[in-house]
């Protein structure tokens, strides 16, 4: 194990090329610190001019690393995986590791049975870490990877009270900021498409819309809440119909998600209502740049980018040094206001 192939570049060739010893050439391939910047130039240069490719399997046994991580989606429902806001998040976490060693794989794990046989797989050094997607409240595999001694980082949290390292956006703030500025804008008859309440972010955007209402003194109305099987445009269309049915002096309408909103529009141009003349729509995201609507959505934007970064910053640190305490962080969100509101 770790002998090259005849003909191929050594780590000694490598070394003698930048004019530097054989352990600086094994700290740059490591991406390891302590070497200077000029240094690790030159040792990068030499390596591309001689083609030399570190032997993978070797440096992983002899550091115990998979030089690897797995984004963990636990959703159930393959049409989600289209949706706008799973794709930005993939391209985020990739382009953020894009400048490390460390590869990315992408695991579905929908059942009790997929859970524990990922448990058992990332158990076996097969990766070093593990970034969690779409987690909803019951569900038990980010303690089974605490417990394992897997450095974890969830996107979005299960509760309030969330033990494990999470990445979240401000999802309370953002609908209460969107509902506020519904109601400065006139609007008297406010619906709500929420999404599925098992899962905490739903419940945070549904908290804000309440909370926006409570402090404009205005009722909240059970009947102009309508929860969302899940958060696709199907799903937004059809919690629209109803509550145009139920609400016909309906004015303006929250989802809690862009692709929700992207259906009520559907089904707010099949009743035949003008938007925002009739009925203002606002989304939360920010998708319109791979979703247009029409007209353009007034929208809550997470930042999505640095949501991705900030992940795969707080796992690559818990891979080097697990932290005395479990970390936290919430990011701000920002109303874009477009034509739909």
């Amino acid at each position: 194990m770790g002998r090259q192939r005849p003909g191929t570049p050594t780590l000694e060739e490598v070394a003698a090329r930048a004019g530097v010893g054989r352990g600086t050439v094994s700290r740059v391939v490591n991406n390891a610190s302590g070497v200077r910047d000029s240094t690790r130039r030159a040792v990068q240069q030499a390596i591309a001019e001689l083609g030399y490719v570190p032997n993978l399997a070797a440096r992983s046994l002899a550091g115990h690393r998979a030089d690897a991580v797995a984004l963990v989606i636990t959703e159930t429902d393959w049409r989600l995986f289209g949706e706008p806001f799973f794709t930005e998040i993939v391209h985020a976490v990739g382009d953020a590791l894009s400048d490390t060693p460390v590869q990315l794989l992408l695991t579905l794990v929908r059942t009790d049975t997929e859970r524990q046989r990922f448990v058992e797989y990332a158990r076996g050094g097969r990766v070093d870490g593990v970034l969690l997607m779409s987690v909803r409240a019951e569900d038990p595999l980010p303690d089974m990877l605490a417990k394992a001694g897997l450095p974890t980082v969830m996107l979005g949290r299960r509760s309030g009270d969330e033990s494990v390292t999470y990445v979240d956006a401000d999802n309370a703030g953002g609908a209460r900021g969107a509902v506020t500025h519904l109601l400065n804008g006139g609007r008297t008859t406010i619906g709500a498409i929420t999404g599925p309440l098992d899962m905490y972010v739903a419940q945070c955007r549904l908290r804000g819309y309440r909370e926006a209402l409570e402090l404009a003194d205005v009722e909240v109305r059970p009947s102009l809440i309508v929860e969302g099987g899940d958060f696709t445009e199907e799903s937004g269309r059809r919690a629209m119909a109803g509550l145009i049915a139920r609400h016909p002096e309906l004015d303006a309408v929250f989802a809690a998600s862009d692709s929700m909103a992207s259906g009520a529009l559907n089904a707010l141009r099949t009743a035949g209502r003008r938007v925002p003349q009739d009925v203002a729509v606002i989304g939360f995201d920010d998708s319109q740049p791979t979703r247009p609507t029409d007209p353009p959505l007034t929208t809550v934007r997470q930042p999505l980018e640095e949501i991705g970064r900030t992940m795969v910053r707080l796992l690559l640190e818990e891979m080097e040094d697990t932290p005395v305490a479990w970390r936290h962080v919430i990011l701000r969100t920002e109303l874009v206001l477009r034509d739909s509101a």
